[in-house]
């Protein structure tokens, strides 16, 4: 299935008609592309080993999602997806929008997730997926594995 998406990634996870309206808001046409993004992660993920077990995992109360959480061999990874469509080279990376903020409240979400599904001694860690979704062009991909630590400092 990776290779279908892949195949039809080749021109960009962007909305070139999308890119070019006045009718789409700027909110809009990242959410398309988040979305996207999503999706090409989820089949991008598969296809390197992971097996999946939730997607936009939230709880009641809290602030914040995860991704996606999934097992890569015997440790569970919960994976932020970060999606860029930006073609200006002064623009940080999607992987530097995951903050100390941001990994805060991952860490709180994943602590929730071990602790309902009675999981909280499972070996885990936080993966970073960054993507480039550039107009008309294939997505750049990298996985930081281990991204930050599962314990703040």
């Amino acid at each position: 299935m990776f290779a279908i998406v892949d195949y039809k990634a080749r021109k960009g996870l962007v909305d070139t008609d999308a890119v070019e309206s006045e009718e789409t808001s700027v909110k809009d046409r990242a959410r398309q592309t988040g979305v996207r993004g999503e999706t090409y992660a989820y089949w991008y993920l598969r296809r390197h080993g992971y097996m999946l077990v939730a997607r936009n995992y939230t709880s009641p109360d809290m602030k914040g999602e995860i991704d996606m959480v999934g097992y890569d061999g015997q440790v569970l990874a919960f994976v932020e997806v970060k999606t860029r469509s930006s073609a200006d080279p002064n623009q940080p990376k999607p992987e530097e929008a995951v903050n100390l903020d941001k990994r805060y409240h991952l860490r709180r979400m994943a602590q929730q997730f071990l602790r309902v599904r009675r999981l909280e001694s499972a070996p885990h860690r936080f993966d970073v997926l960054a993507i480039e979704a550039r107009a008309g062009a294939r997505p750049v991909v990298r996985l930081h594995k281990g991204a930050f630590a599962p314990h703040s400092n």
